[in-house]
Formats: structure tokens, C-alpha cells, sequence
């Protein structure tokens, strides 16, 4: 009979590089009897765990889903009720278009304790590692974060509110949507705005492509770029800074 307090941590993996990671996250990790794990998460972050954990990945790839959300939610409590400590690993920040908030919510129902450890969101971090800050004095003053793809599969009304406006816009999930995109920001006379996309970021997978909102398709053809991606709007994109490999600068740190 499992005698352990039943309780959810949700836990923010970071945007892809492991060592982007909080040390209360590793913790949570090491200490964790059952771990429910996204597509996105760097899978040697699972090294982290007991040798008697759980792991379950729960994530997705190419439109399929290993467990849909009310599975993943039923999981959580099932197993929070025979093992323990459930870990909730998802990329980037998890109440960042992470759904962390759902999770808690439906947990809290069954009286399970709930926590969460905050990640680095790959909306901040990924441009940053390709030298593009999202706000510069000088070239913007504020950021929107939007998702490219609303509940209903639909491109969020939010982009063209921020398309009106001199914000830097960052776009995730949004691949899919680029044409719409294009369209939206192109209706403001903005086809000269510069735009990046990064995809795989923070990873040694990285692919970068910049142009402006009239050539980014062209660009994203010739370059194969494709989702997992973030696509970056604004000034910001010129004001980009030219750093070092991070990879080759810590590889024996």
C-alpha cells in the first residue's frame, strides 16, 4: 500500500539546452516516483531521476498524440494515488501555452498537493541565443508572446492587434500559420519588418533564417525550416548581436 502524500510538481524544462534548467527543477526531478514527459523536453534531464522512477513520455510528435490532455489529467491523479510524487517535465516555462494551470486545477480537485517550478521560456531564450534581445532601447519598448495556433486550430486574433503596434512579436507555434501571418503583418504595411525564424533553438539542432514579412517564405523554403519553431517580428531582429558558440564554450565546462 503506497503510504506517500500524493502531490504534482509541474515543472518547467526549459526551451532545449540541458543545462537551461533550474536547480529547484532538478530537485523535483531526483525526487520524483513517477515522471509524465512532453516531445519537447531535452531527454537528459531524465538522467536527473531515480533509478526507481516512473517515466511515461505523454508528449507528441507530428500530429499524434500518445495520450490526449483528459488522459494525461487522469494519469496524473492515478499515479499521484498509487506512487507519490508526480513530476509534470514540459518544455520551456509550463504556464507559458504549457497548460501547467489546467493540470494544477484538475489535480486540485482529487486533493492532491500541487507545485510548480518555473522554466526559462524558449519565447525569451531562444531569440536571445541567436543575439536577438526583444526589447532595445531604441528599437522597441515592449514584446507581445502569442500562440501561432489557438484551441480551435485557428491563428489567435491577438496577432493582428499586435501587427497594429511597434512591439516586438513573438510567435510560437506558429509555422504553420506563416502565410497567414505574412498576410496579417503585410495589411499594416509592414512587408519591410524584419523577421526571424529559429527553429530547434537552444539545441544543437538550431536552424536561423532572417528576412523581412515580404521574403520570409522564400527564406523558410530554401532553408527547410520547419516546427518546431519561433518566429520573431520587429526591429529587435536588426538589432541582432553576434555571439559565440555556446556550445563550444561550455562543452568541457
Amino acid at each position: 500500500m503506497n503510504t506517500k502524500v500524493p502531490k504534482l510538481t509541474v515543472v518547467g524544462a526549459g526551451p532545449g539546452d540541458v543545462d537551461l534548467i533550474t536547480l529547484k527543477a532538478i530537485k523535483a526531478i531526483e525526487l520524483a516516483d513517477v515522471i509524465l514527459y512532453d516531445a519537447l523536453i531535452n531527454k537528459a534531464l531524465l538522467d536527473y531521476a531515480s533509478n526507481d522512477a516512473e517515466l511515461i513520455f505523454v508528449g507528441k510528435r507530428k500530429g499524434c498524440y500518445a495520450y490526449q490532455q483528459d488522459q494525461i489529467n487522469e494519469l496524473i491523479v492515478s499515479r499521484a494515488k498509487s506512487h507519490g510524487h508526480v513530476v509534470r517535465l514540459k518544455g520551456g516555462d509550463p504556464f507559458i501555452f504549457g497548460r501547467g494551470a489546467e493540470e494544477i486545477d484538475y489535480a486540485q480537485q482529487f486533493g492532491l498537493e500541487t507545485y510548480v517550478v518555473p522554466g526559462i521560456s524558449s519565447a525569451i531564450a531562444v531569440p536571445a541565443y541567436q543575439g536577438i534581445p526583444l526589447t532595445k532601447r531604441g528599437a522597441s519598448e515592449s514584446f507581445w508572446v502569442i500562440t501561432g495556433t489557438t484551441k480551435a486550430h485557428k491563428l489567435s486574433n491577438d496577432v493582428a492587434l499586435a501587427a497594429k503596434s511597434t512591439a516586438t512579436v513573438v510567435i510560437l507555434m506558429g509555422m504553420g500559420k506563416l502565410s497567414e501571418i505574412v498576410k496579417v503583418f503585410s495589411k499594416e504595411n509592414k512587408q519591410d519588418t524584419a523577421i526571424a525564424i529559429i527553429q530547434n533553438g537552444t539545441t544543437e539542432y538550431e536552424k536561423f533564417g532572417v528576412g523581412t514579412i515580404s521574403n520570409i517564405e522564400k527564406i523558410v523554403a530554401e532553408k527547410q525550416l520547419s516546427s518546431p519553431a519561433i518566429i520573431v517580428i520587429g526591429d529587435v531582429v536588426k538589432e541582432r548581436v553576434v555571439l559565440n558558440s555556446i556550445y563550444k564554450e561550455f562543452a568541457t565546462a
